[in-house]
């Protein structure tokens, strides 16, 4: 009896629950997200980031993460519009003299800083010296130490001086953040309380900074460049992609960046996240690469990292990590640019032939098949960052390069642990990477033999002078025509030494929730995030304040 009494009161229960659900389905209410809405400022939008930025100074921090949320606080001279011409930024105009040594940049007036203070060219001129000085620690120095001479005329006005034509110039104005002088003028940059609690000019200001969660951006009303029309951007640290991708799906989030299953398989499938997200596909200006430290054995051995190219089948890597997403590459530039020399062809699939360069670099198989020197495996682990793409790329690569006797172990790291503990000291043997990189072709910083200092770019140890003579000289050339076949030669090169093997260009994969608009599609040359101020959020599709936590 006991039982029966239990079911039936379940029953009781059981029956009124599904009609009060099915009432709640049949009155839920349907937003139309292609509606006709205003374009009036407020509101929040919420992106994900896999790292949290180590200091939000750009010239010192070095990573992605804190580029990312520093492009929000301040500004440099110029900067790129969306068909990457030159434009202005602080700068209202800027001449570059006849003999093409000097420029001179002419400030906007009534420029301010977040604190009401006047920005003016004493700013910039104190930035310049700043990177320049030896005691910054910064791998960005090489570019402006070529000036040898700056100078303030007058307030509105800076003017750089080169010892002798230096292509790249302008295209180093517009990365180069201009920081507060009144600030920082006694401030130890390399260890400050502003690379927390910043003060810039740009469009937003920092509003919060909750370590290992988010850091909120609150609008500023003294940009230098107007107001933008979203009143908050909120970026939450969320290291797990897949975590991100939940956190999208239950509207927790409005911006991501997804992975190819999301979008070739995920997403065709799920007509409820089509009606609200919308998807952007483009090519990226970066690649993915597995590196060696070229200061061990045996990767000082060029016949070892050749075989290994060899050994790798970038195609299956392309179509298996990236669903086809990708493309693949022979040179450290973007496909169909100028600068990717057409006659170069990635490293074929070929085990056999990457046997051969392991024996005459004196490696044989053993009986377990494990390829020795010396009595000792060829033996070395892959590291790489909490990057999804990153991890199942090292497992490809373990695979083929097992399959011909070589023992390969991958350890995935936190990023800043990854960079502070492997990179800046150089104890790694193997790295999978990638390199995002700026639209000029100039990569003195990356592949020249003078950048392998503590915290520079050519932290794989490269050293080649035909090289190093090479990128000397195509930033200084001028004429673009010469200046394509200077970079075309050191492809040829890099291609050749293989102190990296090329695994792909990604496409940038992006999922943008449908209540944020002004959004541009087709995505312009200069991508989708190019005008971002001018992105805005409707009242009727605004998220609660609280949930924005």
């Amino acid at each position: 009896m006991k039982k029966n009494c239990l079911f039936s009161n379940f029953i009781a229960i059981f029956i009124p629950l599904i009609f009060i659900i099915s009432c709640s389905k049949d009155t839920s209410e349907v937003i139309d997200y292609n509606g006709k809405f205003k374009n009036i400022s407020g509101g929040n939008l919420i992106n994900a980031m896999a790292g949290e930025p180590s200091n939000l100074i750009a010239m010192i921090a070095g990573d992605s993460a804190s580029s990312a949320i520093a492009g929000n606080i301040f500004n440099s001279l110029l900067k790129y519009d969306e068909n990457l011409n030159y434009a202005p930024d602080l700068a209202e105009s800027w001449q570059i003299s006849n003999d093409q040594k000097t420029i001179s940049f002419k400030l906007k007036k009534g420029l301010q800083w977040a604190d009401g203070k006047p920005l003016t060219s004493a700013d910039v001129l104190f930035t310049w010296k700043l990177i320049t000085n030896p005691n910054t620690r910064t791998p960005y120095a090489s570019d402006y130490q070529l000036v040898k001479k700056a100078s303030t005329p007058d307030s509105l006005t800076f003017k750089v001086t080169y010892e002798s034509s230096y292509a790249p110039a302008l295209d180093t104005w517009t990365s180069l953040h201009i920081l507060p002088k009144h600030i920082l003028k006694d401030e130890d940059i390399n260890n400050t309380f502003f690379s927390r609690k910043p003060t810039g000019s740009s469009f937003y200001k920092l509003d919060e900074w909750i370590s290992g969660q988010q850091v909120t951006l609150k609008a500023n009303d003294k940009s230098v460049l107007g107001v933008p029309l979203i009143n908050k951007l909120i970026s939450r640290i969320i290291p797990d992609t897949s975590s991100q991708f939940l956190e999208l799906t239950a509207d927790n989030i409005d911006v991501m960046n997804i992975n190819p299953i999301q979008y070739q398989r995920v997403f065709p499938a799920r007509k409820d996240l089509r009606q609200k997200i919308a998807l952007y596909k483009e090519l990226g200006n970066g690649y993915t690469y597995l590196g060696f430290n070229l200061k061990k054995t045996p990767f000082n051995d060029i016949r070892v990292r050749q075989a290994l190219n060899y050994a790798i089948d970038k195609d299956e890597v392309i179509k298996g990590v990236l669903l086809g997403l990708g493309e693949p590459i022979s040179s450290p530039y973007k496909p169909g640019t100028r600068w990717n020399n057409p006659n170069l062809s990635p490293y074929p699939y070929k085990p056999s032939k990457a046997l051969v360069l392991l024996q005459e670099a004196g490696f044989k198989k053993n009986d377990a098949g494990i390829l020795m020197k010396n009595g000792k495996p060829l033996k070395f682990e892959i590291i790489t960052n909490q990057n999804k793409q990153r991890e199942m790329t090292a497992v490809v690569i373990q695979k083929r390069l097992q399959e011909i006797g070589v023992e390969v172990s991958i350890r995935v790291i936190e990023w800043a642990s990854f960079v502070n503990r492997f990179i800046k000291t150089g104890d790694f043997d193997v790295v999978v990477l990638g390199w995002s990189l700026s639209l000029d072709p100039d990569q003195y910083n990356i592949w020249h033999s003078s950048q392998q200092g503590p915290g520079q770019f050519n932290f794989l140890g490269y050293s080649n002078k035909n090289v190093d003579k090479l990128l000397e000289l195509g930033r200084k050339e001028l004429n673009v025509s010469k200046r394509e076949k200077i970079y075309h030669e050191f492809s040829k090169y890099l291609l050749e030494d293989s102190p990296i093997i090329y695994l792909y260009a990604g496409y940038a994969l992006s999922a943008v929730h449908k209540r944020v608009k002004g959004v541009k599609n087709p995505a312009p040359p200069a991508g989708i995030y190019h005008n971002n101020y001018d992105w805005f959020v409707p009242k009727p599709l605004r998220r609660s304040e609280i949930s924005a936590r």
